[in-house]
């Protein structure tokens, strides 16, 4: 397996709790230079600080609140929250976005508690960590809009279209790909190709969407590796090549002081 860094994990996710310390020492064993802990809640980022704290220069953590929560959200108690997880070390606002395919939260509320946490990383300087689904034309809105304006983010665990990676990498945007693309039923190695090397990512999205061979158990770091090969097939790269693309992209955007390579 190749070197990599896991640009998107919940490790803080109760499916982890009876063997976190072990999925994380497999992850290393496995070539993970670090993973990036999603605090997708604020109750997640405490808990994703908690182990950022634990493994240090491997876990690293992000704050924020999904799209599915936003109908709770409120301005001026989260965004408060929020800014202070970034004082204490996490690398990214997130996961935040939007999602017009499940519709856990009125759309309006959606677009409410997206554009405040965009604002919020354009203040505190601090990248973003983008969930959407089936919400091409707003999430292409606001990320040229908050893109212009000095926003950098990631679109995690695309599966959207050419037309919005574009527009994300024209304003300087990365994106990040999952485990979807080694299932039988990804037939789109074009959009593979189309994000440029200094833009490319890859992660588990851990415990969802475990990769082939493991498609359908909970899924791990360890097996982002998995991703990155399918990526170098798909681009015609080694796969250790493409593994040090995905790390050293994401201790670009992330700004991540990591260790020098795995255990």
């Amino acid at each position: 397996m190749p070197d990599f860094v896991d640009s998107h994990a919940h490790l803080a996710d109760p499916a982890f709790d009876a063997d976190r310390d072990a999925v994380i020492a497999r992850a290393r064993d496995a070539g993970a230079v670090a993973i990036v802990c999603i605090g997708e809640s604020l109750a997640a980022a405490e808990r994703a600080a908690r182990l950022a704290e634990a493994h240090a220069g491997v876990v690293f953590h992000t704050a924020g609140v999904h799209p599915h929560d936003a109908a709770l959200f409120d301005r001026d108690r989260d965004l408060p929250l929020i800014e202070g997880q970034l004082r204490a070390g996490a690398v990214a606002v997130g996961e935040c976005g939007l999602d017009y395919h499940y519709d856990h939260s009125p759309r309006e509320r959606q677009l409410v508690a997206f554009g405040a946490q965009l604002a919020l990383a354009r203040a505190a300087g601090r990248p973003v960590v983008v969930h959407t689904r089936e919400a091409e034309d707003d999430t292409r809105a606001l990320v040229e809009r908050w893109g212009r304006d000095g926003v950098v983010g990631v679109l995690h665990c695309f599966t959207g279209s050419h037309a919005l990676a574009r527009a994300a990498i024209d304003v300087g945007w990365f994106v990040s790909f999952s485990g979807i693309v080694t299932f039988k039923r990804w037939v789109d190695d074009d959009l593979l190709r189309l994000v440029p090397d200094d833009r490319l990512l890859a992660e588990s999205d851990a415990p969802y969407l475990a990769p082939v061979p493991y498609r359908g158990k909970r899924n791990e770091p360890a097996w982002v590796g998995y991703t990155v090969e399918r990526l170098a097939r798909a681009r015609g790269r080694d796969a250790g090549d493409v593994g040090q693309l995905v790390a050293a992209n994401a201790r670009r955007l992330f700004g991540l002081a990591t260790a020098a390579g795995p255990a």
